[in-house]
């Protein structure tokens, strides 16, 4: 489970996010939507504590996976970075071969075992929905895919290293819409194993993927509910406005 408690965080003297309250259940999908600069690419990154590399940056109230505090002083953020993956806008593949992108993080984190690595790399790339389509390329750089391979194949990347909870920001934004249709079918299937976050500025995409919705606007939290619930019958004047395109 993740939670987060009255969370404030500022760039420099600018106020992102404002007393954002909110609890994701496990193995759901949550979605935040809202216009470009609302914050919740911001919010998606506390997550990883990726915000962390960021100069000038502060946060103020809790973040908690499965009742921890992330931000407390006794966290490991390599570990932390291990149980919390994350996929990005744009595909990022290593210049190195469909195997070796996926064995990566298993090798930095000491793993050596080869049988086991090979073993690992078959099931996150089946898991990502692309190893029928790589079995018999793994030796070939990564570049060599298409842009929908690529973007699996991060998955199946951060997949390896056995997360819990799998952070997406915009995974789609950059795919025709073929690939875009399987990175949705995958995000669909992968809830039953891990607990998964996604950005989208696709209103529709957030209503066929997820299962709660959290609405941004200018920092705030303005809604979070059922998927349904913010599509079909908001509560908030905000929420109806910009689902129907009135703004944003």
């Amino acid at each position: 489970m993740i939670e987060t408690r009255n969370i404030d965080f500022y760039y420099g003297n600018f106020h992102a996010l404002k007393h954002i309250s909110m609890k994701m259940d496990v193995h759901t999908v949550t979605a935040f939507i809202g216009p470009s600069g609302c914050g919740k690419s911001t919010f998606l990154r506390l997550f990883n504590r990726m915000n962390d590399l960021i100069d000038h940056t502060r946060m103020t109230g809790e973040c908690l996976i499965d009742g921890r505090d992330i931000y407390g002083k006794s966290v490991a953020i390599d570990d932390l970075r291990k149980q919390v993956g994350m996929v990005f806008q744009k595909p990022n593949p290593f210049p190195k071969s469909v195997f070796e992108n996926v064995a990566y993080g298993l090798r930095i984190n000491g793993v050596h075992n080869r049988s086991f690595i090979a073993q690992r790399v078959e099931e996150s790339l089946r898991a990502a929905a692309l190893w029928e389509e790589v079995k018999d390329a793994l030796k070939k750089s990564a570049f060599a895919l298409s842009g929908g391979q690529q973007q699996r194949l991060c998955i199946a990347r951060a997949l390896a290293v056995s997360p819990s909870i799998l952070l997406m920001d915009e995974p789609a934004s950059a795919l025709d819409p073929i690939s875009t249709s399987k990175i949705e079918e995958l995000i669909y299937r992968l809830k039953t194993d891990y607990t998964i976050v996604i950005v989208t500025h696709n209103m529709q995409q957030a209503a066929r993927v997820s299962d709660k919705t959290g609405f941004f606007m200018l920092g705030e939290l303005v809604e979070f509910n059922d998927t349904k619930k913010i599509f079909l019958s908001p509560e908030k004047e905000q929420t109806q406005n910009y689902i129907t395109g009135r703004f944003g």
